[in-house]
């Protein structure tokens, strides 16, 4: 996100016409109704005159709801109210998330002669984001700047976190920074009053409330919980004799350097979880394979780097994962917890579109490779199966098909995309290999690479065409001294869009100087 400041007109911090102007972004789920409610309660009850609107956002993410909050004191006889925000004339301005607080600073509703700007820091990423194939994050980095500049009074702070921490909503915490700012002429006390006479989740939101207020009034963050360790979060259930199978694992793991540690235990928890306690041994023998090539004198880059991504590459996503994952209880408890419907009737559809090229995946390995080769039985099986298909996976039956398919995990070793995807691994890892010792960067690189292969179906088939394409073009320029820096560019630029453009011009300048 770039961001231009906007020019102050109209309106300064003097009030002039005495009326003050409040107004909130926030996307669905952050409660910026019911602190739009609290904001005109607490003025009513304080003896103002308020009106509040709201303009509705795009769905999706794409842009946020709009409250907007007027008022008056009693000594303006006959206020007249807008219904809208209008550039330069916001006295308060109240983001939910970070990127929120850029896109006000765009549109002008913050000044630095007036605006008290409150924003809280955490993000909730936008769809445009989400579409890079890479890293599509805004940088928040940037927003934080131009905030400092554009604001007359900054209040920011994680505030998702301080209200989550203390079993609240981010609502209240925003609540509590306004309070905590100064901004409005109202004490404390009120502001409290107002959310007991919501009557709705008092005492959790109250201590939201001081959260977000004791962060506003120049307080530390409070510290996010503590997380297990690595070890204790990969411990799997089962019988006496799996734990200490699992234990040897672990006996392993603490054999390698520190530095590869880090990453080789969530590695280790990923692939078990994925399929077993044995598929978490061979995970350790290909690191430990590459660990035996690595160069101790380059902090064990490649292992580090290996220990992300061969996980990464055998908890590949296949039919059984989509169904084992959309049947488990933290599935259910997330929903539950997002669309607020614990105490309320909820219908949960998932809509499922599986092309013939998964189902001949499910079959036997050598059966799958011959109906893959015939097109007269994939055109058979996609008339079969691809036709998108809504599942009512909050009825038993639609439940039982999944949770079926999600039991098959035992048979994937057999399967057809199991072995396509071995001898992918083993062929990259075996690439990986060759260039070492004497390009230890290129080995890096190319190992990087497994980054571009994610997803399921067709995102699949998309990520695996252009891993292709980027090792084709290492291949042109593995003998030059920048042949490491040049495959980096091409992985960069295969990340930048869905079709692959930027990498098709990235290999044309690749080949024009070969």
């Amino acid at each position: 996100m770039s961001i231009e400041l906007p020019i102050a007109s109209g309106g300064d911090a003097t009030h002039l016409d005495g009326v003050i102007k409040v107004a909130i972004l926030a996307v669905g789920g952050q409660g910026g109704g019911v602190l739009t409610n609290w904001i005109e309660s607490l003025a009513r009850t304080e003896g103002y005159s308020a009106q509040a609107t709201s303009v509705a956002g795009v769905a999706q993410r794409t842009g946020a709801t709009i409250y907007y909050i007027e008022m008056a004191p009693a000594s303006v006889a006959t206020p007249v109210f807008s219904l809208a925000p209008a550039q330069g004339d916001i006295d308060v301005m109240i983001a939910a998330e970070m990127m929120e607080a850029g896109r006000a600073i765009m549109r002008g509703f913050v000044t630095p002669d007036r605006t008290t700007l409150i924003a809280s820091t955490h993000r909730a990423l936008a769809v445009s984001e989400k579409m890079v194939p890479g890293d599509g994050m805004a940088d928040a980095a940037e927003v934080r700047a131009a905030a400092e500049t554009a604001a007359r009074q900054l209040v920011m702070a994680d505030m998702e976190q301080a209200a989550v921490g203390v079993g609240s909503v981010i609502s209240a915490s925003l609540f509590g920074a306004l309070a905590g700012s100064g901004a409005l002429p109202f004490k404390r006390a009120a502001f409290e009053d107002a959310i007991r006479a919501g009557g709705k989740g008092v005492e959790a939101s109250l201590r939201a409330f001081a959260a977000g207020y004791d962060l506003a009034q120049g307080g530390k963050e409070a510290p996010a919980a503590a997380a297990s360790t690595p070890a204790e979060a990969a411990k799997p259930a089962g019988s006496a004799g799996k734990l200490r199978a699992y234990g040897a694992l672990l006996d392993r793991i603490n054999a390698l350097p520190a530095a590869v540690q880090e990453l080789a235990l969530p590695g280790l928890r990923k692939v078990v979880d994925f399929q077993d306690i044995a598929y978490g041994a061979e995970y350790l023998d290909r690191l430990e394979g590459i660990l035996g090539r690595d160069n101790a004198d380059r902090g064990y880059v490649l292992s580090r780097e290996a220990a992300k991504y061969i996980a990464n590459a055998m908890a590949y996503d296949d039919v059984i994962r989509v169904a084992d994952l959309k049947t488990r209880a933290s599935r259910f408890d997330r929903i539950e917890d997002q669309v607020g419907s614990a105490d309320k009737l909820m219908t949960l559809t998932d809509y499922l579109h599986p092309r013939a090229e998964e189902i001949a995946g499910l079959l036997p390995a050598g059966l799958g490779a011959r109906i893959e080769a015939s097109p007269v039985w994939m055109k058979r099986l996609d008339r079969l199966f691809n036709k998108g298909r809504r599942i009512r996976t909050d009825r038993f039956r639609g439940f039982a098909l999944l949770y079926v398919m999600g039991g098959l995990r035992g048979w994937r070793r057999k399967s057809r995309r199991h072995a396509l995807e071995q001898a992918h691994l083993d062929d990259w890892l075996n690439r990986v290999i060759g260039y070492l010792p004497s390009s230890y960067d290129m080995a890096v690189e190319v190992l990087r690479c497994r980054r571009l292969i994610k997803g399921y179906s067709d995102t699949h088939t998309r990520g695996l065409s252009k891993f292709d394409r980027v090792l084709d073009g290492a291949r042109l320029v593995e003998t030059r001294d920048d042949g490491p820096e040049w495959v980096a560019r091409l992985r960069e630029a295969a990340l930048l869009d869905e079709k692959g453009e930027a990498l098709d011009g990235a290999l044309k300048t690749i080949r024009s100087f070969i």
